[in-house]
């Protein structure tokens, strides 16, 4: 019997997000995070919310976050100054696996 795998785009297609507008569970230090030379963030996260604008910082939007806290982990220079689970009844709700 062979099971058909579905592609990661697809499968984070089928989650759902109720994104807290008035609190964000995830705060940057924008003046830290210019200061850092590896950005790890830019590569670690699996949803991709980190991106560098065209001035060259870090451009970030916490409303397709997975809330694995790989970003947390990896930021070495603190740079993310606040990281929680959102409020009760937000964030995501995954829909298959």
């Amino acid at each position: 019997m062979s099971v058909e795998r579905m592609p990661a785009p697809e499968l984070l297609g089928l989650n759902r997000f109720n994104v807290d507008e008035e609190e964000p569970h995830i705060v940057l230090d924008k003046e830290m995070c210019a200061k850092c030379q590896d950005k790890p963030c830019l590569y670690v996260c699996p949803a991709v919310l980190y991106k560098l604008d065209k001035n060259g910082a870090i451009s970030f939007d916490y409303a397709g976050c997975l809330e694995c806290g790989t970003c947390r982990v990896m930021c070495k220079n603190k740079g993310i100054v606040k990281w929680v689970y959102p409020r009760g009844t937000f964030g995501i709700s995954f829909r298959q696996g």
